[in-house]
C-alpha cells in the first residue's frame, strides 16, 4: 500500500495550533488541504495564519515564492462538513473529549467516501475508543503528531483494535511521503513517547518530593551529567504544568492507577496554584520580566586526592579511571578484588549510583550515572549522615581535578540520572515485550519525539542488559511500593544479557 497521491485533498479538522500544524504539513507535501472547523469565521482565520507562516517560510529561504504561492491555492476553507467529501484523508485535532471526536467521525463517515482514512491526533484518548463509533473502524487510524507539527520529524501511527492493516500501512507511507520519520504502534496508553517517557518527569519529582535536591540541580544533573537538552522541571514548564500532569493522569487512569504511574503531588499543588510554566510567567521556574534564574547546587573547589584505590570493574563507570589518571591522579590496586568501587585515601569508598541508600554502608559516597564521562560538564554525589567530610570532600575534589562541576545532594536511592535511566529502559523494554512497537521504532520515537540523547534500548546495550534490572530491585527493596519493581520483560531482558555473555545463572 502506498502513500496517498500528491493529487488527493487532505482535510483537517479543528484549527487550533496542532491542526494548523498538520494542515501546513499536508500543504507543503502538495496536498490540496481543506481546513474546517465548526467555530464560524476559525477556518478562514487558520488559513491565513499559514499562509502568514508560507511567507515566513519565503524569507528563510525554505520554500520560494512560487512554491508558496502554488499552496496557498491549494489551501481552502470549508464552510461545512460537507465540503470535505473529495478527500481522501480527514485528520482530527479537535478538543480531548472522547465524546465530541466519537460524534464528528460519526459524522465524517456520512460524508466521505468508503475509501476515505479517518485519523485522529489523540495524544490522550484510545484510538480504539474513538473509532469504536464507526460503522468501518477498519479505515481509522491514530496519527499523532508533535508540536509544533512542521518542525518535530516524529509521527505515531497507531492502530487501534480494529484498524485494518492496509489502512496503517496508507497512512504510515504518508507520514514518511509528507517528510516525516512515522513509527508503528499499537493502541496503549500513551502510545509510545507518552508512555515511556513519564519516569523522566516522574523520578525528577519524587527526588524533589524527598528533598534529594532543588528543581535547578536536579534539571542541571540531568542535563550536564545525563546529556538530556532539558531538565524535567524547565520542560514541564514549558510544556504546561497542567497539560504534563493531565497526560500523566491520563495514562495512570488508563492503566488501571498502575503505581508506576502515579502523579506527583507537588505538581498537582503548582497546577492548583495556576503556576503552569511559561504560559502563566511561574511554574517551577520565575519567568516573569526582572527574575532571577536559581543557580545549581554548585560545591566549592577542594583538594583532590593523591591517589585512589579501584577495585574491580567499573562497569559503566570505566571511563573515569583514564580521566583520573589524566588528571595526574594515582590508580593502585585495578582489580584486586570482586568490588566495583574506588577507595579513597580516607578509606571512604565511592561507588556507582546502583539504587541502594548510602545508610546501608559504612562512609559511602554515591556517584551518578553519566552518559558520557569524559564530556559530561557536571556529576552529582550523594552521601548520607553517616558519610564522613572527609570522604565527601575527597570525592568531590576527585571530581573537579577531572573538569566537573560537582553537586552534592542528599541521600537519595539511584540519585537523579542513574534511577531515571533504569526505569526508562523498563518501560521500554515492557512496551517491545508486549508487542507494541519495535525496539527500533521505540529508540527512534524516544530520540525524534521528546530529543533524548539515546533511545532506552540503546542505553540499555551501553550499560549492559543486567544494569537497570539491578538498580531497580535495589530501589525496589528501599521502596518496596511496587514503583520500581522491575517488569517481568526487564528480568527476562537481564536474563538474556546473563546467558548471552556466558556468566553463571
Amino acid at each position: 500500500m502506498t502513500a496517498l497521491d500528491l493529487s488527493s485533498p487532505v482535510a483537517v479538522v479543528g484549527t487550533g495550533t496542532m491542526g494548523q500544524g498538520i494542515a501546513q504539513v499536508a500543504l507543503v507535501a502538495g496536498h490540496p488541504v481543506r481546513l474546517y472547523d465548526a467555530a464560524p469565521g476559525r477556518a478562514r482565520e487558520a488559513a491565513d495564519a499559514i499562509g502568514a507562516r508560507l511567507d515566513r517560510l519565503v524569507e528563510k529561504e525554505r520554500l520560494t515564492g512560487t512554491e508558496r504561492d502554488a499552496a496557498r491555492a491549494r489551501l481552502r476553507p470549508a464552510e461545512t462538513l460537507a465540503g470535505l467529501a473529495d478527500c481522501a484523508l480527514v485528520a482530527e485535532a479537535v478538543v480531548e473529549r472522547l465524546d465530541v471526536k466519537q460524534e464528528l467521525f460519526r459524522a465524517l463517515e456520512d460524508v466521505v467516501g468508503d475509501d476515505c482514512l479517518l485519523a485522529t491526533n489523540t495524544s490522550s484518548l484510545s484510538v480504539t475508543a474513538v473509532g469504536g463509533a464507526l460503522r468501518d473502524p477498519g479505515r481509522f487510524v491514530g496519527l499523532h503528531f508533535f508540536n509544533p507539527a512542521p518542525l518535530l520529524p516524529l509521527v505515531e501511527v497507531v492502530s487501534g483494535f480494529a484498524t485494518d492493516v492496509t489502512s496503517a500501512t496508507r497512512a504510515y507511507e504518508t507520514a514518511r511521503a509528507w517528510g516525516k520519520t512515522p513509527v508503528a504502534c499499537a493502541d496503549t496508553p500513551g502510545f509510545i513517547v507518552n508512555r515511556i517517557a513519564r519516569p523522566f518527569y516522574a523520578e525528577a519529582l519524587a527526588v524533589h518530593e524527598d528533598q534529594g535536591a532543588d528543581a535547578a540541580t536536579i534539571d542541571a544533573v540531568l542535563r550536564e551529567s545525563g546529556g538530556f537538552k532539558m531538565g524535567a522541571f524547565e520542560l514541564t514548564d514549558l510544556i504546561g504544568q497542567d497539560v504534563n500532569e493531565s497526560v500523566t493522569h491520563s495514562v495512570w487512569q488508563a492503566f488501571f492507577q498502575d503505581v508506576r504511574f502515579t502523579p506527583s503531588l507537588a505538581q498537582r499543588r503548582l497546577v492548583e496554584s495556576g503556576r503552569l510554566g511559561r504560559k502563566s510567567g511561574q511554574g517551577w521556574y520565575d519567568y516573569r520580566q526582572g527574575a532571577e534564574r536559581p543557580e545549581p547546587h554548585t560545591a566549592d573547589p577542594v583538594e583532590p586526592p593523591a591517589y585512589v584505590v579501584a577495585e574491580g570493574d567499573l562497569g559503566p563507570a570505566a571511563e573515569l579511571l583514564a580521566l583520573i589518571r589524566e588528571a595526574g591522579i594515582e590508580v593502585r590496586a585495578e582489580g584486586e578484588d570482586n568490588g566495583t568501587r574506588l577507595v579513597l585515601p580516607g578509606g571512604g569508598q565511592l561507588v556507582l549510583a546502583d539504587g541502594r541508600t548510602s545508610v546501608e554502608f559504612r562512609d559511602v559516597v554515591y556517584f551518578d550515572l553519566a552518559l558520557d564521562y569524559r564530556r559530561a560538564a557536571r556529576l552529582a554525589l550523594s552521601a548520607s549522615q553517616f558519610t564522613s567530610p572527609r570522604t565527601v570532600a575527597q570525592a568531590t575534589g576527585l571530581f573537579q581535578a577531572l573538569g566537573k562541576k560537582v553537586s552534592v545532594i542528599g541521600d537519595v536511592p539511584g540519585m537523579i540520572v542513574a534511577r531515571t535511566v533504569a526505569r526508562l529502559i523498563d518501560l521500554a523494554v515492557e512496551v517491545v515485550a508486549k508487542g507494541v512497537a519495535t525496539a527500533e521504532d521505540v529508540d527512534t520515537a524516544m530520540r525524534l519525539g521528546v530529543n533524548y540523547p539515546l533511545g532506552p534500548l540503546e542505553w540499555s546495550r551501553r550499560l549492559g542488559g543486567e544494569w537497570a534490572c539491578a538498580v531497580l530491585d535495589n530501589l525496589h527493596e528501599c521502596a518496596p511500593s511496587g514503583r520500581y519493581a522491575p517488569s517481568l520483560a526487564l528480568y527476562r531482558h537481564a536474563y538474556a544479557a546473563d546467558k548471552q555473555e556466558g556468566t553463571p545463572s
